[in-house]
């Protein structure tokens, strides 16, 4: 699916990028992996990266590692976390982005609501972890796997 996002996207993400260095030196995202009862995982599709993804995103200023993943999740997923996230794995994600980092949770009690970002999430889907679409961002199918099939963690997104 090709969007006006999907179109723009490699001219706005540099600048997005110095934008972020600018007002934050380092960057810190974080990523939920949330499992429902039947054993599946969700994933979501944005408007503006091919693929499907872990829900997530920047950590604000002001804000902690775990209310970031409980805001992405919400804002992304109209998922509404009734435990607090645990913490997987940290991640340097240098190769895409110099100075960057991603922390992984997992989030296993949680109600489903309406989400409330608006034109960022094209598509959310829940699938099993050994049978995901062909499409799974490269980081988040070795993410699963370190999860769910006790690959070894590697520290680099």
């Amino acid at each position: 699916m090709s969007t006006w996002r999907t179109r723009i996207e490699p001219f706005t993400r540099p600048l997005f990028f110095v934008w972020s260095r600018l007002t934050r030196g380092k960057t810190l995202g974080v990523r939920g992996v949330a499992v429902d009862a039947g054993g599946r995982v969700l994933l979501v599709k944005h408007t503006y990266l091919p693929g499907w993804w872990l829900p997530g995103g920047g950590v604000d200023k002001g804000e902690t590692t775990q209310d970031a993943v409980v805001r992405e999740l919400k804002e992304e997923a109209g998922l509404i976390a009734r435990t607090p996230p645990r913490l997987i794995s940290i991640h340097s994600n240098e190769r895409f982005f110099p100075g960057d980092h991603v922390l992984v949770f997992r989030i296993d009690a949680f109600d489903l609501g309406e989400r409330s970002s608006e034109g960022e999430i094209a598509e959310i889907g829940w699938f099993h972890p050994a049978v995901l679409p062909e499409d799974v961002n490269r980081g988040t199918r070795a993410r699963l796997a370190e999860i769910f099939d006790e690959v070894q963690t590697d520290t680099n997104w």
